[in-house]
């Protein structure tokens, strides 16, 4: 039985390393991920915004057609400026020179010059003026030049100090994630994420696996009294292992973000998508960890106050329940020995952390659905669409399973020590 329950043991520590170990590389990653697609460095980021400009520009230039009533309202005024142009070479011509060059000018001018053959043939200059400005390759051209003008903005001295921090940042992340774009980067993140949840629940549920063996065993040496001392040691390193996990992996994760943002600019689709508003992860141990490093004392009292009646407590009654059934009889009749393994468990809020835990995702869930409601917009040029990806994390799983077994266990050593009981 000693040998089963220590291999049955050590699958269950291997199972909970794991599980904490993805818990933490998921809350890496979703950090990273929440990172990059904040709203900040999409929606609400100069340096994008510049990006879609430059984009729309582009295509605007290369893909202009002028339409054959544009064509002949730009002729019409191409027409207007070379009349003009010709009306004020005669104006000057016409004028009196002073000087014997400029009366053989005015001659040479008359004789030569037909501003009558000119002005009809204005409007095939006019003509030829907008075909060269249609033409393909001059798109091209004015294309690069306003390109080149939003390159140069982009790298000019004067960009600001954020500016340069959000590219840093990006190629930190393209480096450490070993991509080389944010597509890429979104890509290989959600794939890993993916694979991590999968891996999670797996790891999880085999853990609770672990733990109904050792129930059913519980039931199988029911009649066995000789064996219970050592079965019930044996259960508690399985409820340690159950509380150091519960303890330490992800219970809540709330995600805020708007997933599509599209709109008409300029005749043309502006798309930003997984646009994150909000995202927090934690842990029981990380809530009072954040709790403990507030400058207000109010703070500090209810992490100490989590600390002391959701942790200490629980690892105290499991404690002291082994003591008491390892221990000689004058420590295990000890007071505060027994009072913490047969008395101590109303004063234990692992079950109100839970409940708590439940009712704050619940709650929050809700109000977060209402609000990001009112955020939706779908319309003909403007569609919004705001989620909430609040969920709750397996560790919140494995903190449940560990107050049941607990409770289970409680009653298991009423059982076996029913003088102790009372």
């Amino acid at each position: 039985m000693i040998l089963g329950l220590s291999v049955l043991l050590g699958l269950e520590g291997f199972f909970s390393y794991q599980l904490h170990d993805l818990s933490a590389r998921q809350e890496m990653i979703k950090q990273d991920h929440s990172t990059v697609n904040n709203i900040s460095y999409g929606l609400l980021s100069v340096d994008q915004w510049r990006e879609e400009v430059a984009g729309i520009v582009n295509r605007q230039v290369k893909h202009f057609k002028l339409t054959l009533k544009q064509k002949q309202e730009l002729q019409a005024e191409v027409e207007s400026v070379l009349y003009a142009l010709i009306r004020k070479a005669e104006a000057m011509v016409a004028k009196k020179p002073q000087s014997l060059a400029g009366k053989i000018r005015k001659l040479a001018v008359k004789t030569f010059v037909k501003t009558d053959k000119i002005k009809a043939q204005v409007p095939d200059f006019a003509q030829k003026i907008i075909a060269k400005a249609d033409n393909p390759n001059q798109k091209n051209k004015l294309s690069n030049l306003a390109m080149g003008k939003f390159t140069q903005l982009q790298h000019t001295d004067s960009m600001d100090s954020t500016l340069r921090a959000n590219h840093a940042l990006f190629e930190r992340m393209y480096r450490k994630y070993h991509v080389h774009s944010k597509a890429e980067l979104n890509e290989k993140l959600g794939g890993q994420l993916q694979e991590i949840r999968t891996a999670m629940y797996r790891y999880c549920f085999l853990m609770l696996g672990c733990i109904l063996a050792v129930l059913a065993l519980w039931w199988i040496l029911r009649k066995r009294t000789e064996l219970h001392g050592t079965l019930f040691i044996l259960s508690l390193l399985f409820a340690f292992v159950l509380l150091a996990v519960g303890l330490s992996a992800s219970m809540i994760e709330v995600d805020c973000r708007i997933k599509t943002l599209d709109f008409m600019l300029l005749g043309e689709h502006v798309s930003f998508r997984d646009q994150v508003l909000f995202y927090e992860s934690k842990s029981i141990l990380g809530v009072v960890e954040v709790l403990v490093k507030q400058p207000a004392i109010d703070s500090i009292a209810v992490g100490v106050l989590i600390l002391c009646f959701s942790i200490l407590f629980p690892v105290m009654k499991l404690t002291s329940t082994g003591i008491h059934l390892l221990s000689k009889k004058k420590l295990a009749e000890n007071r505060i020995i027994k009072y913490f393994a047969f008395r101590s468990g109303k004063w234990s809020m692992a079950d109100v952390i839970v409940i708590a835990v439940l009712m704050t995702y619940i709650g929050l869930n809700g109000l977060l659905d209402k609000q990001l409601a009112m955020l939706n917009i779908r319309g003909q040029d403007l569609t919004l669409i705001a989620t909430n990806n609040t969920a709750l994390q397996p560790g919140y799983i494995v903190f449940i399973s560990f107050v049941l077994y607990g409770l289970i266990l409680s009653t298991i050593l009423k059982y076996i020590t029913p003088d102790d009981a009372h």
